[in-house]
């Protein structure tokens, strides 16, 4: 079974995909803050869903690239990633 996606590894991909740093333990304490409020665009996003999907070599779904909080794109993917194992 493959390991839920973490806001640590989150955070690692905001930085290696889009730029962004964000410290995770912030993110873990606030995950209803936006992307937008984080400096996260939809290109970033998308790089990470990309990034997800070739780690995990499973397709993720455009669902996830239309959330706009950590929270809902950690139960997104987290959701996706578990499904069917």
């Amino acid at each position: 079974m493959n390991a839920p996606v973490t806001y640590e590894e989150l955070a690692a991909l905001m930085k290696g995909r889009a730029g962004v740093s964000v410290d995770p333990q912030e993110m873990a304490k606030r995950p209803d803050t936006t992307f937008e409020e984080l400096e996260l665009d939809s290109l970033g996003l998308l790089g990470i869903v990309a990034e997800l999907e070739k780690r995990y070599e499973r397709p993720i779904g455009e669902d996830a690239e239309t959330c706009k909080t950590p929270r809902a794109f950690l139960e997104n993917v987290n959701a996706q990633l578990t499904a069917g194992v």
